[in-house]
């Protein structure tokens, strides 16, 4: 790294004179993380402080909770502290083109963290899951649990979620489940009754569970007053508890009105109870302390003149270049095997969830 990018003014003297101890500090990381609305994204913050500080580094981490200026002010404001990288998970993965122009300007490497960051040639690499796959897991559990709980129907009634537009993982997950579902839907198994299909129609701004909610109590009166909906294709747990509510607030769940089939992503503790309830049928578990292990892999590498581990170099195309990658492998979590995945792995305590 170029470190002569740095001025000799009152910040550069006190680094001078501070203790040997920190003297031995290897640098500061920015991490520019989206909301704390999200129990994953405070785990993920977490993850990677500890992780980053036990390999030597200091950090600044940063949530800008859903509003794109404010993440745009916290990465210039790292930029002007003098970080030697930053790791960002995107809001909007389309709007970072100028601030990291002028993070490339100072040699400054970035790394995307689980959002590709679009439309800018300085994104060093990125570090997330298999995002298809995730997609291609969330419809395979729909479809098992649709044949579990209503094989015998002739046709299974489905509606789909979509994420938010403006996260490019969005258009994987819905891509990866529609690999699944439109042979099925071709066939006539699977009807999406509303017709709503694509994410340019399903897509849910900002992952916005009260969006999801008051879309599907809109779904259920336009379309399901004189018949049963069996599944919703659901790519995010905040997405599924409000779709849930929706569902319990019409009755489904009680009585002979049983509960369609809704899927999730990322294990939050809402979810795995109300997998537990029956109210919802699997998640997605993507452990956030493997990828920041993986995220601070990466600039450790780039830091210390080394080559970051990747094993993608093809899938992500942020328009402007191929971003290398880590994919990570994505885990499916029903109740059949949420004790084994979540507190089998020390991800949760048992205490957390029962």
């Amino acid at each position: 790294m170029n470190f002569t990018r740095r001025a000799l003014g009152a910040t550069a003297l006190a680094a001078i004179l501070v203790t040997p101890a920190f003297a031995q500090d290897k640098g500061t990381i920015g991490i520019a993380m989206p909301t704390k609305s999200s129990a994953r994204w405070i785990s993920d913050g977490n993850s990677m402080v500890q992780q980053f500080e036990a390999a030597g580094y200091a950090t600044d981490l940063q949530y800008a909770e859903d509003d794109i200026p404010n993440q745009l002010a916290q990465i210039e404001n790292m930029i002007t502290k003098g970080v030697d990288a930053l790791v960002i998970a995107a809001i909007d993965g389309t709007t970072l083109t100028n601030v990291l122009a002028n993070a490339a300007a100072l040699d400054i490497p970035v790394v995307a963290y689980d959002r590709l960051i679009r439309d800018s040639g300085d994104v060093s690499y990125y570090a997330t899951f298999d995002n298809f796959k995730v997609g291609v897991q969330q419809a395979t559990n729909l479809v098992n649990g649709l044949e579990e709980r209503f094989g015998d129907a002739e046709t299974w009634n489905v509606e789909l979620f979509g994420g938010s537009p403006d996260d490019n993982n969005a258009y994987f997950f819905y891509n990866g489940g529609m690999s699944v579902l439109q042979p099925l839907i071709d066939s006539g198994k699977v009807n999406v009754v509303s017709g709503q299909m694509g994410m340019d129609t399903v897509g849910t701004l900002r992952w916005d569970g009260s969006v999801a909610q008051s879309r599907m109590d809109n779904l259920l009166s336009a379309n399901y007053t004189e018949q049963d909906i069996h599944g919703v294709l659901s790519p995010y747990d905040g997405l599924s508890i409000g779709i849930i509510s929706s569902l319990r607030g019409v009755g489904y769940g009680s009585g002979d009105k049983a509960m369609p089939i809704v899927t999730g992503q990322d294990a939050e503790v809402p979810s795995v109870k109300a997998i537990l309830r029956g109210d919802q049928y699997s998640t997605i578990f993507k452990d956030t302390r493997n990828l920041a292990g993986v995220t601070v892999g990466m600039v450790d590498a780039l830091l210390q003149g080394g080559e970051p581990e990747i094993n993608d170099t093809s899938t992500y195309d942020n328009g402007v270049k191929v971003v290398p990658s880590y994919l990570l492998e994505p885990q499916p979590v029903t109740a059949a095997n949420w004790d084994e995945v979540l507190i089998g792995s020390g991800y949760y305590t048992r205490d957390q969830i029962e």
